[in-house]
């Protein structure tokens, strides 16, 4: 018997959260993929000539959901400084430097994700 490292109600979980980052996968170079027993990966990074520079998995929806939280931030974070000095910064401090209703607004967008990944929020 072949041993599994995800749960079938993980494996149900972590589909819900990579449909709610489905956007995450057109802005970046991401390739969230159902690997069967092993769990889900993160690919990132393609090279023609090396493939996927980057390979994470994952076997829990609540660290998937964060990890592409996080992603997903510094990817708008990475688009709004694009261009300007800011680039130079790190992103806390390019979100630093967004208006407060900016910053409210992609805060806020963590909960339209959980709510779509039918997660909860601590």
């Amino acid at each position: 018997m072949e041993k599994s490292y995800i749960t079938d109600i993980e494996r149900e979980r972590c589909k819900k959260v990579a449909a709610a980052y489905a956007e995450l996968y057109e802005l970046e170079n991401i390739l969230v993929l159902d690997v069967g027993r092993y769990g889900f990966v993160k690919l990132q990074y393609y090279t023609p000539e090396y493939g996927f520079n980057d390979v994470i998995t994952y076997t829990d929806s609540e660290s998937m959901f964060e990890d592409l939280w996080q992603e997903w931030l510094d990817t708008r974070l990475y688009l709004f400084a694009k261009g300007t000095p800011m680039l130079e910064m790190g992103y806390e401090e390019i979100f630093k430097c967004l208006p407060e209703e900016k910053q409210k607004e992609l805060l806020e967008q963590k909960a339209v994700f959980a709510k779509m990944a039918e997660i909860e929020l601590k």
